[in-house]
């Protein structure tokens, strides 16, 4: 049987042509159509040949069945055999280059092996620092100037009049230019004479704070006698309840929107409350070098926190990372600054608290060890963000290389060193306020206030954190972006989905 035109050309065409499944208009004889009787030449019919993407299949009318049956073998050989799967995986071409496949699972082993040996001797380093730091067998030290023992009252009624001791009454006018007093009147709630009533009279001072019936207050008990009034001093307001629903609403707030992770986030913060507690304290107090204290601290803190919360994972290792250099970097800028202004430390906080400790503190250490752990939390916000922004940006698009990875996170860290630079100068001037007011008061000059010791305290904690902060974006984006670019896009799939 001669076949119709339609099929000849078909057959005729290359190959090529026919398998990527192009449109053609070809013309077909209507002789070869059994239900026509003349030679007439239908105009062009559009025909659709072996589309990949949804092949059009056409029912052909019964006469031509049997041209199709006869014609189909030819057609099946003249079509480009598909490559086998082992063949093309054996070429390294298809999905290593066209789909932007990353790298394979061994290198992706040697990262995590370089990130351990890095990490692994820090982490040893600073568990051996709290074991020779802590001091072990040591009395913990006690305040050398009296602090009294605090218990809790509730003040019932409050009366404005002169200042009168106990048992003595006003006789006549008071002096005008006398100080009123306070006589206060209060229950004891705990303690040894808890349930007593005792009357105290407190000066009104501009600096004390001022009471009022139904106050919850904390005092101070000397050891006297327990319903002597003279025994006890009002020291201040209790605070209990509200900070304890503020923490509480805080800790909905990181749950609701953190769930799990937030949890962990929780947990997270306590021990690092533990950790700063239970080892900076005592061992600065036990006479260590503060500094060097802290650096301990600061690193056991981000070794918690970081891991608890993000998991143990190459993304997190490269945030303990940056946040290590960053924090070398900020404490060397401290430690050279600060002698090269010749800053003491000695500020009212830290004067009182060697009067309290009765010897010697070193209290340039200390400002450095303040500057260490204050900006230890901002550090930690950029690296971990900067590293989940590079890790982000590579699991949407996984034909991203290295440098391509480098400069997309390295504009969004831009836009956030901006934020978190304005928020370390923000804290610090805000905890600075009080001296602020006091020192443009004093009516010097600009340049004195700022050289004065409690300013320049500040500035060189601010400008050295801020310095750590911008340094901390572009090392952390570098060390993200050569790591995640090693990464298996599984791993990373696998990794993000359950953080």
């Amino acid at each position: 049987m001669a076949q119709p035109v339609s099929h000849r050309r078909a057959e005729n065409r290359p190959r090529a042509e026919v398998a990527r499944g192009t449109v053609h208009d070809v013309r077909v004889d209507r002789h070869s159509r059994a239900d026509e009787g003349d030679n007439e030449v239908t105009g062009p019919i559009r025909r659709i040949t072996d589309a990949p993407s949804r092949p059009v299949r056409r029912r052909p009318p019964p006469a031509r069945e049997s041209a199709r049956q006869a014609d189909r073998p030819r057609r099946s050989a003249a079509r480009p055999e598909p490559p086998e799967p082992a063949k093309q995986a054996a070429t390294g071409h298809g999905h290593g280059h066209g789909h932007g496949h990353g790298p394979a699972a061994p290198a992706s082993r040697r990262v995590r092996l370089l990130l351990i040996w890095l990490l692994a001797p820090l982490a040893a380093a600073t568990v051996l620092g709290m074991i020779v730091l802590y001091p072990w067998g040591k009395a913990a030290p006690t305040s050398v100037v009296p602090q009294g023992t605090p218990v809790h009252g509730t003040i019932t009624t409050t009366v404005t009049g002169p200042c009168l001791g106990q048992g003595e009454v006003q006789v006549g006018a008071p002096k005008p230019d006398a100080k009123p007093c306070l006589t206060v009147e209060l229950k004891l709630t705990d303690g040894q004479a808890s349930g007593q009533p005792l009357k105290l009279t407190v000066p009104i001072e501009p600096s004390t704070p001022r009471f009022s019936a139904g106050d919850t207050i904390v005092l101070s008990y000397n050891g006297g006698k327990a319903d002597d009034p003279s025994a006890y001093q009002i020291v201040d307001f209790q605070r209990g309840l509200p900070l304890a629903l503020l923490a509480g609403l805080f800790a909905l707030a990181v749950i609701v929107l953190g769930r799990w992770q937030g949890v962990a986030a929780l947990v997270a913060l306590g021990l690092s409350f533990l950790v700063l507690a239970l080892f900076v304290l005592p061992a600065i107090l036990a006479g260590e070098s503060p500094l060097l204290v802290a650096i301990v601290g600061a690193g056991v803190i981000m070794f918690i926190a970081l891991y608890l919360t993000h998991g143990l994972s190459a993304r997190t290792s490269v945030a303990v990372l940056g946040t290590l250099v960053s924090l070398a970097l900020i404490g060397v800028l401290s430690a050279v600054f600060s002698a090269a202004a010749s800053l003491t430390g000695l500020d009212d906080n830290t004067s009182n608290l060697i009067g309290s400790l009765g010897h010697g503190i070193d209290a340039r250490g200390l400002l450095l060890a303040g500057v260490v752990i204050g900006a230890l939390g901002v550090l930690d916000d950029v690296t971990v963000t900067q590293t989940s922004s590079v890790w982000e940006l590579r699991r949407a698009n996984p034909a991203l290389g290295w440098r391509e990875l480098y400069g997309a996170g390295l504009r969004i860290g831009r836009d956030h060193v901006g934020s978190a630079v304005n928020t370390l100068v923000m804290a610090y001037a805000g905890a600075a306020l009080p001296v602020l007011l006091y020192s443009s008061l004093s009516g010097i000059g600009l340049g004195a206030i700022l050289g004065s010791e409690d300013i320049a305290q500040e500035i060189v904690r601010t400008l050295a954190g801020s310095v750590g902060i911008v340094a901390a974006v572009p090392v952390t984006t570098v060390l993200a972006a050569l790591i995640a670019s090693r990464e298996p896009v599984e791993e990373l799939t696998s990794t993000t989905s359950t953080q």
